[in-house]
């Protein structure tokens, strides 16, 4: 995965959760008591749908993934860094990088569920809360494309310089993931390493019911 993603500034995790897994986390969505706040995208012109962010203590099976693959990306973290001339380098475990978040301020917990139904669609955009900021993040797809909805591809887009937009397309299977980049990566050119901006969105979906986990690594101020 560190190799992929530090070539093309994404990379598909294979699956992360199985079926059963899936269902538990959508079954939490109804209940205000797992989340810390809702946001109709509408209302903020994001989009259409609606997200929430949990609350601490995340549950298990969001909290074992922030862990597990947050030390995953670490290495890679560190290599865009310096490839940046970046003074930043992330430690090994989310932990000791939450513990820099909340010194700067960033004590709410980012992690959520995004809700989409036929219509719905979430502008481009970056998730980027406060000036402590993890180059990756990674999104889980929770429903199945093939049996629960139409539509609703994540795109990503990269802003090279003095050129037009370059856009990728991915459909992600239940379970699936995909680490993407939070705001910048490095590039090489012809003249060396330059910084190309990204953002991400979802394009409409079509029919059904879209559910997606978002797995955040920094705190939100």
């Amino acid at each position: 995965m560190q190799d992929e993603i530090l070539n093309s500034g994404f990379a598909r995790t294979g699956r992360l959760l199985d079926r059963e897994q899936c269902l538990e986390l959508r079954s939490l969505y109804p209940d205000p008591a797992n989340f810390r706040s809702r946001v109709l995208m509408s209302q903020y012109r994001f989009g259409r749908g609606e997200y929430q962010y949990f609350r601490y203590p995340l549950p298990s099976a969001v909290q074992g993934l922030r862990e597990r693959l947050y030390a995953e990306l670490a290495p890679a973290a560190n290599k865009w860094a310096e490839a940046l001339g970046v003074q930043v380098r992330y430690p090994e475990e989310l932990s000791a990088f939450l513990e820099r978040c909340h010194g700067a301020g960033q004590n709410k917990p980012t992690p959520l569920m995004l809700k989409y139904g036929a219509g719905d669609f979430n502008c481009l955009h970056q998730d980027v809360y406060g000036p402590v900021v993890f180059p990756f993040q990674v999104i889980i797809g929770l429903s199945d494309p093939e049996s629960e909805y139409t539509g609703g591809e994540l795109m990503l887009v990269e802003q090279l310089p003095r050129a037009q937009s370059k856009g990728q397309v991915l459909s992600l299977r239940q379970g699936e993931g995909v680490a993407i980049t939070t705001r910048q990566r490095p590039a090489r050119g012809t003249r060396g390493i330059y910084r190309v901006n990204m953002r991400h969105g979802v394009s409409p979906v079509h029919s059904g019911e879209r559910f997606t986990l978002g797995v955040i690594f920094h705190d939100a101020e």
